[in-house]
């Protein structure tokens, strides 16, 4: 017989339950507005893990404050990350639609004989036709459906609807030859490119959901060089997901600017463990 559903906690109930397993609270006030913006279930329980042992009491000197300032840290890394993966899915939609549409044509993604598994394409196929219905009333959709004699959308346009996990999903259904001549525009090989943009996808998700960031362990991981795994970078980590950012983005101000903030956040709070996010002491020489 499963477990009953504890019965729900008022915020001071919220507190009292908290300091009675060892945590410190040194401003109630502060910890009651906190709690009344953010969910006792989202912030607590995420951001306990490594203060307490399961179903146990914190660790001795562990306070309301630092949980609040890694859901804080989190959430500004979050934001900041998810800004820059947007720019990894723009210049691939922008790339990968190029490169089809001139080999196969502006409607190729139709024909399933451009792709390695027809199960797959159907399913595209499917994922599309409810995106451009989803869509219907927007200006490039209903130009498109009204001005053009078969009414169709062409592969340019078309992936301006795909979402980044169906970016992924078609890359992956793509013949190696192609898989290999987008992954060579970035100077990587296309096992470790078709990897890292699934696990690129999953991590926006991610970020656009308000998940955790901060000591997570990621269920979609990226195949990383040799070199990194020699020197210790976990791809079931969050950095490793940066390494490989860093291959298919411009190291331009924009990149400088994300690593920059990132060191601002890190030493805004100092009981964030760069560690448990799998971050070497010298994180930054990585990504220059």
């Amino acid at each position: 017989m499963g477990k009953e559903h504890q019965v729900p906690l008022s915020v001071k109930e919220q507190i009292e339950n908290l300091k009675s397993i060892g945590l410190i609270v040194n401003d109630e006030e502060k910890a009651t507005s906190f709690l009344n913006d953010v969910s006792y279930f989202r912030v607590i329980k995420a951001f306990s893990l490594g203060l307490k042992p399961k179903n146990g009491n914190y660790y001795d000197g562990v306070t309301f404050e630092q949980i609040t300032d890694l859901y804080k840290f989190n959430s500004h890394f979050r934001q900041l990350l998810f800004v820059i993966i947007e720019r990894v899915e723009v210049n691939l939609r922008c790339r990968l639609a190029n490169y089809f549409s001139s080999k196969y044509g502006v409607l190729g993604y139709e024909n399933p004989e451009n792709f390695e598994n027809s199960e797959y394409h159907d399913m595209f196929l499917e994922d599309v036709n409810q995106e451009i219905k989803r869509n219907s009333k927007s200006p490039f959709v209903k130009n498109f459906q009204m001005n053009y004699s078969d009414g169709k959308i062409p592969m340019y346009a078309l992936v301006e609807l795909f979402s980044f996990g169906t970016l992924s999903k078609f890359f992956k259904n793509m013949k190696n030859e192609d898989k290999k001549a987008v992954a060579s525009m970035y100077g990587v090989g296309y096992t470790y490119f078709e990897s890292w943009i699934e696990s690129i996808a999953y991590v926006r998700n991610l970020c656009a959901h308000y998940g955790r960031l901060y000591n997570a362990k990621l269920s979609k991981t990226p195949i990383l060089y040799k070199q990194y795994q020699k020197e210790g970078i976990k791809n079931i980590r969050i950095f490793g997901v940066l390494v490989c950012i860093s291959y298919l983005i411009p190291h331009d101000d924009h990149w400088k600017e994300f690593i920059e903030s990132l060191k601002f956040y890190i030493e805004k709070y100092p009981n964030v463990k760069i560690s448990t996010m799998g971050f070497p002491e010298n994180w930054s020489e990585y990504l220059q």
